[in-house]
């Protein structure tokens, strides 16, 4: 039991790693697959529909820090807004297109960060949260799949 909760916790966070650890903790495929894919599936939901909340809770610690300084009499911290993972992300929205960002963003950002970002740029769209889901469905299934080959390579 702590082993499947420990796996979607790991997942939940490094989904793209945690299916490796499957075959050392003597977990079957099917296993591996589902709690993985629970994990990766709770943590897409709490950050897809949470990402305002944690936008606007950057947005608050921002101005609570410029306050603080300004009472202070230090100066302003300015954060640089076009910083090189900005423009990085930004490229990437601009020349790969949505359903690239729907698949690249959770899987190599890891799920928190990749789902909030997808969110802020795409939120709009009614498909966009199902489409990160079944992305992750396939990323689990092909990784899973990638850990057990080695293992009956290796074995």
């Amino acid at each position: 039991m702590w082993t499947y909760i420990s796996f979607a916790l790991f997942s939940s966070w490094k989904f793209m790693f945690t299916p490796f650890l499957g075959p050392a903790a003597g977990l079957t495929f099917w296993e591996t697959f589902i709690v993985c894919s629970i994990g990766g599936y709770i943590s897409a939901s709490i950050f897809y529909f949470g990402s305002s909340y944690f936008m606007n809770l950057s947005v608050r610690r921002q101005a609570k820090r410029v306050k603080n300084a300004i009472r202070k009499g230090k100066p302003i911290p300015l954060s640089k807004k076009f910083t090189k993972s900005n423009r990085r992300i930004i490229y990437f929205k601009q020349k790969i297109g949505r359903l690239f960002s729907y698949w690249a963003f959770p899987l190599f950002f890891s799920i928190p960060v990749g789902t909030i970002i997808v969110a802020k740029f795409y939120k709009h769209h009614k498909q966009t949260f199902p489409l990160i889901i079944l992305f992750l469905t396939i990323d689990c299934f092909v990784i899973t799949s990638g850990a057990y080959f080695i293992k009956d390579l290796v074995l």
